[in-house]
């Protein structure tokens, strides 16, 4: 691609293992305050040993400057490094450079792109990769969790890796011409549609819910809970979970204790004759 072409071989060696590095982002954590700072720093580190080479000074306040508090979704976050890694080039080079810049820049890009990351790989891949793999997996099908790996994580990585190069070669002016035009705002708005719509098909498709409860009519067909349920609102009981499994998640519900609430329930309703 076009993207990489453009690259100088020592830019692309220092890019490729930024990109390579970035992969441990997640695997570190200091707290609150700095959540993944350590990883940022890690993955960044080629580029600050290349363009500080001799500059102890210069390195160590580059150091220093990503000490702050980071935190993207990851599969977009390379973006970021390869933005850093363009203007850490530029202060290293350029005396009069704003270095207060790259921190800010970088700050300022965390809550649209997790937006824009969250809603397109959290919310429309990885829910299209679960759909055909619990599809298979409840066939019995061993390619059910394979495909859902591979349904996700091949875009995921081709994404990380195309985004290192595009964030060190579009450069910071890039970014503030999106915000000025108003694309960046747009952007972050069709993803976050998009995900909310793949959420909705996922929860119509996949959690299905169908009462046994009955009303006995003497002389007559037993009315059944479920048919007025279903001309009342299609679906409504699992939507109704759906919501109330999402209000746990905002409310720091561990995720497990919310899976574990839901078997026991379905268990409970099962030996009720609910279900």
């Amino acid at each position: 691609m076009k993207i990489t072409q453009n690259v100088s071989p020592e830019d692309k060696k220092m890019l490729n293992r930024i990109f390579l590095r970035s992969f441990t982002v997640f695997a570190s954590r200091a707290g609150a305050t700095k959540t993944h700072a350590p990883g940022f720093m890690y993955s960044v580190m080629p580029a600050l040993d290349r363009y500080y080479k001799g500059d102890k000074a210069g390195h160590t306040a580059a150091m220093q400057r990503h000490t702050t508090w980071y935190n993207i979704t990851q599969n977009v976050g390379t973006f970021v490094m390869g933005l850093v890694a363009s203007m850490e080039k530029k202060n290293a080079e350029d005396p009069n450079f704003d270095a207060d810049s790259i921190v800010a820049l970088k700050t300022s890009l965390m809550g649209p792109l997790s937006g824009i990351g969250d809603s397109i790989f959290w919310g429309v891949l990885r829910v299209i990769a679960a759909g055909i793999g619990i599809s298979l997996a409840s066939q019995g099908s061993i390619f059910g969790p394979l495909l859902f790996l591979l349904i996700y994580n091949i875009p995921a990585i081709i994404t990380r890796y195309y985004l290192t190069y595009m964030g060190f070669t579009l450069g910071d002016t890039f970014i503030q011409d999106m915000y000025k035009s108003g694309s960046m705002q747009l952007l972050n708005k069709a993803a976050s549609t998009l995900g909310l719509m793949m959420i909705g098909c996922m929860t119509a498709t996949m959690v299905a819910f169908k009462s046994k409860l009955a009303i006995p009519i003497e002389g007559g067909k037993p009315i059944e809970i479920q048919t007025y349920l279903d001309q009342l609102w299609q679906g409504l009981v699992p939507l109704a979970v759906t919501l109330g499994c999402y209000w746990l998640l905002s409310k720091k519900v561990n995720v497990n204790w919310i899976l574990l609430g839901v078997l026991v329930l379905a268990i409970v309703l099962g030996l009720l004759g609910v279900v």
